[in-house]
């Protein structure tokens, strides 16, 4: 049994690599396999020279390389790739043997692969990695799920690979099936969330209070000390401060055309498809949609013109209460994605562990900061937790930004500068702390045109009505539905 792996990875581009490196620094032998096969050989003799790595030509050489139960790591572009690694290698695997996908891949596919390779007598995990290429190399955080009697074979791995947070793995169990992935694309939604909340600051500090990159430098580096520590503010604050040769600001010479990879995309049809509210990271997903229409924006920007007012106010206090809108908008961003999480965990029988993911999201992943460490506590206080913010730190820090919440978002509309995630925050929390809403009026309308029905408010909840507003319509009523 000498000279085998302790674990294959098919896949070697950047996280690929990484990752690989980084289970080989652990003391791991790690086999390793690559479609285009010559990448083979230049990352053995490359950067992985003279480290404990099998080099494999075929899929049959890989599996034949490994220990049992062998464990097949699959970090390919999601989609039909996987479907079809997934094919090559089961007939080279046995029993107990175990297939990991730990790539960017949409649940749906996670829970349908589970089934079929369980159904093979094998076992499946599909595991979120965040962290990038850094994270990758150093310690990504790692949320599998999948077949349950697969984690105490492969968690001594990735535990060990996976950083750290006050000395505890960011990677613990997450749920069954597509559990694992589900965590990660709502990780990778209120990532988009946070981006663009950023932005939009970046965005009224330049045109609203006309500072240079090195100013905002300084405001992102001292938000940093703060509350708002995180690694997205943390990186924008060094991003504010890189120049190129001439001494220029290179963030200002970068198109404003924002691209992604669609997780924020599934992010918000899962929310449409579980009736969640998802409003926050859904405007955000929009604003690099439009970003994107670079070519119609130039051409709508010299057909219409905005306000042309200048701000008069106090700059200090504006950033002020700037740092503090952007810490409620991030408050609600996260609420959204756990009531999302909430949503699916019920949907699809998962037991999730709200607090344990917000521990595994505080070290090596994007979207670390230390306001985790607030959520973690906020549901070890109550595990049944419906909001967050209903949870008592949330609650007073969201109450106590609001005036500055309102001026940042007025601000912004008053003199044309388009908040789009800010605002939908604010807008949600003015919807979610009002006891009535004008959904009454709605559901008349939905009754008058095609007999929806309607509850009322001086009879119990589940019992529906219908009027015929017309006198023509009869009192048939259509069947009562909600989705």
């Amino acid at each position: 049994m000498e000279n085998l792996a302790d674990i294959a990875l098919v896949g070697l581009a950047v996280m690929g690599e990484n990752l690989v490196l980084n289970m080989e620094s652990k003391g791991y032998t790690v086999a390793v396999f690559n479609r285009t096969v010559s990448k083979v050989d230049q990352f053995i003799n490359g950067r992985g020279r003279g480290k404990r790595l099998i080099g494999a030509h075929t899929v049959a050489e890989l599996c034949a390389s490994l220990k049992r139960p062998r464990k097949v790591m699959l970090l390919v572009k999601a989609g039909r790739a996987v479907d079809d690694f997934i094919e090559q290698i089961l007939p080279h695997l046995q029993p107990g043997d175990v297939i990991i996908d730990g790539g960017n891949t949409h649940y749906p596919d996670t829970i349908r692969r589970t089934a079929l390779v369980e159904g093979r007598g094998l076992y499946y995990i599909g595991t979120g990695v965040s962290g990038g290429e850094e994270g990758a190399l150093n310690g990504p955080s790692m949320m599998p799920g999948g077949s349950v009697e697969a984690w105490e074979t492969v968690r001594p791995i990735f535990q060990a690979i996976c950083a750290k947070a006050d000395g505890a793995p960011c990677c613990e169990w997450v749920g069954a099936n597509g559990a694992g992935h589900f965590v990660k694309m709502v990780h990778n939604g209120i990532e988009y969330g946070d981006m663009q909340l950023i932005g939009e600051a970046y965005h009224l500090m330049k045109d609203l209070l006309g500072m240079s990159p090195g100013e905002m430098h300084e405001v992102f580096k001292a938000w940093n000390e703060g509350e708002l520590n995180s690694y997205l503010i943390e990186i924008t604050r060094d991003i504010l401060a890189y120049r190129n040769e001439a001494g220029e600001a290179v963030v200002e010479k970068i198109l404003d055309a924002a691209g992604q990879k669609g997780t924020g995309k599934w992010t918000g049809i899962a929310a449409l498809e579980l009736g969640v509210p998802l409003t926050l990271i859904g405007e955000s997903v929009f604003a690099r949609c439009l970003s994107a229409q670079k070519d119609e924006r130039r051409v709508a920007s010299r057909q219409f013109t905005g306000p042309q007012k200048a701000f008069t106010g106090d700059r200090a206090a504006f950033i002020e209460d700037l740092r503090q809108a952007l810490y409620a908008s991030k408050i609600v961003s996260y609420a959204q994605g756990y009531l999302l999480l909430g949503e699916a965990a019920g949907a699809y029988g998962w037991q999730l562990n709200y607090g344990g993911i917000a521990l595994m999201w505080r070290g090596g992943c994007i979207i670390r900061s230390a306001f985790l460490g607030k959520i973690k506590e906020a549901f070890e206080e109550d595990p049944n937790l419906r909001n967050l913010l209903l949870a008592p730190f949330f609650r007073e820090k969201v109450a106590s930004a609001q005036e500055s919440w309102r001026k940042v978002v007025s601000a912004a509309v008053l003199h044309g500068i388009p908040v789009p995630s800010m605002s939908a925050g604010l807008t949600y929390f003015d919807g979610y702390r009002s006891e009535r809403l004008p959904a009454n009026l709605l559901q008349a309308q939905r009754d008058y045109f095609g007999a929806h029905t309607y509850e009322r408010t001086d009879r119990p909840r589940g019992e529906f009505f219908h009027t015929n507003w017309t006198g023509k319509g009869g009192d048939t009523a259509a069947s009562t539905y909600v989705v």
